[in-house]
């Protein structure tokens, strides 16, 4: 199988039956051989009955169903376990993706050995209410992530199947996966102009709030994906500097009255330790800083425990024998 185009689909019945006959149209003379994999996400419409009618008709084409909304995230995940082609392409099911596009990031992807390509919707026929945040979460995920993307958020991407093999999905992280897959090693990242069409039919499913999300989840995946093989790193170090600022003023208190002792102050006269707010402060910062440095502990045990998941594959090659 050459390719694999996966579409999950909420609440949008009209557009499923267009959708799959411009992809039959555009992919027709092509020598390629392909699958589609429809997901329904839950769907409070007639999506998934218009599902079955063109997977009736059409051979090559894959039925996934949710009995609720799950999220975009789980809808790709559900399809790129079902993927079985060299190159897996995403796009979305409200015609806004053209299908016109499929073609010929397959062939940037092929003929450059790429490990993905993302489209760019540089000319997006959206409202400025969306277009405008959009431009913002872009550039904000641009400076923070490295990678020159101008669209995070394009639905219409492709990639190697060596790069969704090494992804693991959830929540929000759909639009991260660029920045996943070079976290993995997969640096060849190029980008497409693609045509953005209007919404023909139905209404968006996203709004402002998914800006905040997506803010929310750019900080989650790049915690997990840089601290999840050393946690002792981000634990331990938090730890010990809250343990040696609380040890280091419990011992400031101490010399301060032992100190005045020493100078024959009276001890009427000398504060107790106990009566000073700050002797708290830096208890709490040691029991703080000791727990924070069991949490990176514990985490380490844990991930020992599991260690036989790597997260990597390892390519041989040549006629060497092995000793």
């Amino acid at each position: 199988m050459d390719l694999s185009i996966i579409i999950p689909a909420f609440d949008e019945e009209k557009s499923i039956s267009p959708l799959c006959n411009q992809i039959q149209k555009n992919l027709k003379d092509r020598n390629i051989k392909y699958e589609v994999i429809l997901i329904d996400d839950g769907s409070h419409d007639n999506t998934w009955e218009e599902i079955i009618k063109v997977s009736k008709k059409t051979k090559n084409i894959i039925t996934i169903k949710f009995s609720k909304n799950y999220g975009k995230s789980d809808a790709l995940d559900a399809g790129f376990k079902c993927a079985k082609g060299d190159f897996i392409l995403t796009m979305d099911a409200d015609l806004q993706d053209d299908p016109s596009e499929i073609y010929p990031l397959y062939e940037m992807i092929r003929s450059n050995d790429m490990d993905l390509v993302s489209g760019w919707k540089k000319n997006r026929n959206d409202p400025l209410s969306k277009t405008i945040p959009s431009k913002f979460f872009n550039f904000i995920t641009r400076k923070f992530s490295g990678i020159e993307l101008n669209d995070f958020n394009c639905g219409i991407k492709i990639y190697k199947k060596e790069v969704i093999d090494s992804i693991n999905l959830y929540g929000e992280m759909h639009r991260y996966i660029p920045l996943i897959a070079k976290w993995n090693g997969f640096n060849n990242i190029g980008e497409k102009e693609v045509n953005h069409n209007k919404r023909k039919f139905g209404v968006t499913k996203f709004g402002m709030e998914r800006y905040v999300r997506g803010f929310l989840d750019l900080l989650s995946v790049s915690f997990v994906y840089r601290f999840k093989k050393r946690p002792m790193h981000f634990f331990g170090s938090i730890g010990v500097v809250f343990f040696l600022l609380g040890f280091s003023s419990v011992g400031w208190i101490v010399y301060e009255k032992v100190s005045k002792i020493s100078q024959n102050i009276s001890l009427e006269l000398i504060r107790p330790v106990t009566d000073q707010p700050i002797f708290y402060i830096a208890l709490v910062s040691i029991i703080i800083g000791v727990q924070l440095f069991l949490a990176g502990f514990l985490s380490e045990l844990i991930i020992q425990i599991n260690s036989d998941s790597k997260g990597y594959t390892i390519e041989k090659s040549g006629n060497g024998k092995k000793n």
